[in-house]
């Protein structure tokens, strides 16, 4: 279900319409399923990246549009990569996120029993024995896409001989490997998945929740539509590599006396530019040292997403929007920060931060003089009021919105130019002093005293607008700059991952100059640094050094690209 707490607003209902939606009206009109009734099933073996945040809004939004409910089950059938540590990130990930599940959290493992007894009706029917062939070969008996499989030499075992041979696997007789079992199907089948597949393998190993009362454990492929099926699931939504998996997982709900029928539908999973979501591949990248961890900003994670700073709000707009198809295709990275920005631009506070500090002493402000002045918090929204910050003599502006020799579009500072500073004054500069190597290191300007909160006196036209921070009550911050972590397009058709990483993902600035408002902010904190971008309080933070992530500059091609289209 929906996060209840989250108001009409935060989630939409509507977006592209999609083959799954148009499949549930179906079936609801045809009296197939009273009640609409998904699951969002991961394995507890790692963290959810952004691929799963548009499996978890289709199959929650699915069944909330039509007043159903979405179950979250974790697929928990390999207790080898299985850890409490995973279970508990995915359920704060997905509380994160916006939604809940109307309950406890289920399990295959909670189902284990039945699972064995269903094998066992398997056994009795003839459509499952057990195999002594080892996993190699098991494999080399399976056969190529273009040649069909061999039987096994165990295939044709009695029934008694078959049940007595599992029931000795569940007793713990036999060592990992010794045996399995497989269901009987047809080993010259086109499809490999159905060449006999493996339902239960010898695995002595504890589990996170049964501990030691197992030592065969379910295939994932036996383990998911029967639970589906003890669950009520009427719609399992799937990405596309299970497509080759549906005719076994029809096969099963016909061979065993399944509560219901669920059926099985494959979307296309994302594609993500610059971007890779293989778990092994994530999982290097941490193991590696590339990333600071699986919640590092650059990383596609949600909880990576969320220290970031994207609001989850534009995570549910974005798996909204792309759709949902049935072929494969890559969405332009883009277009994540296009619906980051639509987002932040109603929410986040305004406040002004210099990254590359070059002061400015005006010459004909009081010395010792200050005052304060009233800037806007958001202009999207007038009950986010105004705040009052302080000015003074000196401030400090950025060093790339002066120019000595300005080219001819160059609208900020430069000797004898005049700009509005935002909030405060006009300003024009009148002196430049440099160190011995020639580099500027301070501005000398005036200013007019009329031109109080950035307002013109007379009339006179001021084409630049610089923001700036007062130097006296400034607090020093470190801010994190971040571009895509691979420069290649597509980083996950590379032989050598670690050669697709773009060297200049990660920019820290340890000196930047901001406001004093935005020194006390609590971590997770969404602001805009005006005229620069979007940026986010990070954990990192300390009470002596603020530390900021950006989330995404202000550029905005995505909407310019939007708006021709209209």
């Amino acid at each position: 279900m929906i996060n209840p707490n989250l108001s009409s607003d935060d989630i939409k209902r509507d977006g592209p319409d999609h083959f799954i939606r148009e499949i549930i009206k179906d079936d609801l009109a045809s009296g197939r399923v009273g009640e609409v009734v998904t699951r969002f099933p991961p394995e507890p073996n790692g963290y959810l990246h952004i691929g799963h945040a548009k499996s978890i809004s289709l199959n929650f939004g699915m069944a909330a549009e039509f007043g159903g409910h979405c179950n979250l089950r974790f697929d928990d059938t390999n207790p080898v990569k299985e850890e409490h540590e995973y279970i508990d990130a995915i359920q704060e990930d997905l509380n994160w996120l916006g939604f809940e599940w109307g309950g406890k959290a289920l399990y295959a493992s909670d189902y284990f029993e039945q699972l064995y007894t269903w094998a066992e009706n398997l056994i009795e029917s003839g459509d499952a024995y057990v195999d002594d062939l080892d996993s190699d070969q098991i494999r080399e008996y399976r056969g190529t896409l273009t040649e069909p499989g061999r039987n096994s030499p165990y295939r044709d075992r009695s029934v008694d001989e078959n049940l007595d041979l599992f029931r000795r696997m569940r007793a713990a007789e036999f060592p990992n490997g010794a045996r399995t079992l497989r269901a009987k199907i047809d080993m010259g089948s086109g499809n490999i998945n159905m060449r006999d597949p493996v339902l239960y393998r010898v695995l002595h190993a504890p589990h996170p929740r049964t501990g030691d009362a197992w030592c065969i454990y379910p295939t994932y492929d036996f383990a998911h539509g029967q639970s589906d099926a003890i669950e009520g699931v009427t719609h399992s939504l799937c990405t596309l590599e299970f497509a080759d998996h549906r005719p076994l997982y029809e096969w099963l709900i016909e061979h065993l006396p399944t509560p219901c029928l669920p059926k099985q539908y494959e979307f296309a999973r994302l594609n993500l530019t610059y971007t890779v979501l293989s778990k092994r591949k994530l999982m290097q990248l941490v193991q590696e040292g590339v990333v600071s961890g699986w919640d590092d900003p650059r990383m596609p994670t949600l909880r990576g997403l969320r220290r970031r700073g994207i609001p989850a709000a534009a995570l549910r707009d974005f798996a909204r929007d792309i759709g949902v198809a049935r072929a494969d295709s890559a969405v332009d990275y883009g277009f994540l920060e296009f619906c980051t920005r639509e987002v932040l631009n109603q929410s986040a506070l305004r406040r002004m931060a210099v990254l590359n500090p070059l002061k400015v002493v005006i010459d004909n402000y009081p010395e010792d003089g200050s005052e304060l002045l009233e800037a806007i918090n958001n202009p999207e929204d007038e009950s986010a009021g105004t705040r009052q910050i302080e000015f003074s003599r000196e401030i400090y502006i950025e060093r790339d919105d002066y120019m000595e020799n300005p080219p001819k579009k160059f609208f900020r500072l430069s000797p004898g130019r005049e700009v509005r500073l935002r909030y405060a004054y006009f300003v024009t500069c009148t002196d430049v002093v440099k160190d011995a190597n020639g580099e500027v290191v301070e501005l000398r300007c005036t200013y007019d005293p009329a031109s109080r909160g950035g307002q013109s006196p007379d009339g006179r036209k001021v084409r630049g607008t610089l923001h700036w921070v007062d130097a006296k009550r400034a607090v020093n911050a470190q801010v994190r700059r971040f571009e895509h972590l691979f420069a290649s397009e597509n980083p996950g058709s590379e032989d050598d991952l670690l050669a697709a990483l773009n060297p200049n993902s990660k920019t820290v600035i340890e000196e930047a100059k901001i406001e004093p408002a935005l020194a006390t902010d609590p971590v997770g904190t969404q602001v805009q640094f005006e005229r620069l971008g979007y940026f986010c309080v990070d954990p990192d933070t300390t009470t002596d050094l603020p530390v900021f992530n950006e989330i995404v500059p202000l550029r905005d091609t995505w909407k310019k690209i939007k708006n021709s289209q209209r």
